[in-house]
């Protein structure tokens, strides 16, 4: 094992090199080490983006639905308190709604991404942890999906109402006398980077499921490239 691990740290990033297989019986390209790693990425964020991009995919998951942002979850027990509960619960339903919508957009954000991970970078995946390939793409990306993603998930929040009935719920309390500090918080922002979240934690599961399930790799160069990753 340590002289494979030797002889992969040794390969040039433009040199197309074999990387030998268990006992010597197989080898994968580097080309093909980077090929394997877009191909599970795209397929977590294809399975994510599928799983999440429907009716209560945020709303009926325990794991993923959104609330309101930190910031304003203090007001909620004084409106429901106060008999506004359903206004409160219309706003949270509508952001979780426009959280459903938006990632269906997500797709070639993401691809973008992912066609930017190297060959060095594709053969460290591999012979990584299992949610190496996802903790890259998190760490070298996310600021840039960000930017990316935000337009999208304002249009969804208007397109949902979400944030004409998230201001009424700021606006209903910034508007009692005894507020003296008045609530703004980025509602965008928050539904950003809930759902971000939720879709890398999607292909998180579906990468781990790839390197540890032989029937989840679904393409030829998956079957290599994992298949040549869980014999070493």
């Amino acid at each position: 094992m340590s002289a494979i691990l030797l002889s992969i740290s040794l390969l040039s990033c433009d040199t197309l090199s074999n990387i030998p297989g268990a006992g010597g019986t197989s080898t994968i390209t580097e080309l093909e080490a980077a090929q394997g790693i877009r191909d599970a990425l795209d397929q977590g964020v294809g399975r994510g983006i599928n799983y999440l991009n429907k009716t209560d995919g945020f709303f009926g998951n325990e794991a993923y639905k959104l609330f309101l942002p930190a910031e304003a979850q203090r007001i909620e027990n004084t409106l429901r308190q106060l008999g506004m509960g359903s206004m409160v619960d219309r706003a949270i339903l509508q952001i979780n709604r426009a959280a459903e919508d938006a990632v269906g957009f997500a797709r070639p954000i993401f691809l973008d991404a992912i066609r930017g991970i190297t060959i060095t970078d594709a053969i460290n995946i591999i012979r990584g942890p299992k949610d190496a390939a996802t903790q890259y793409f998190r760490q070298r990306t996310t600021d840039k999906l960000v930017v990316a993603f935000t337009p999208t998930i304002k249009s969804s929040l208007d397109k949902f109402s979400a944030t004409k009935y998230y201001g009424e719920v700021v606006n209903t309390y910034n508007n009692f006398p005894t507020t003296l500090n008045k609530l703004n918080p980025d509602l965008p922002s928050y539904v950003v980077s809930k759902a971000i979240d939720a879709l890398f934690d999607q292909i998180a599961k579906e990468e781990a499921n790839i390197r540890a399930n032989p029937a989840a790799r679904t393409t030829d160069i998956l079957k290599k490239v994992f298949g040549w990753g869980s014999k070493q």
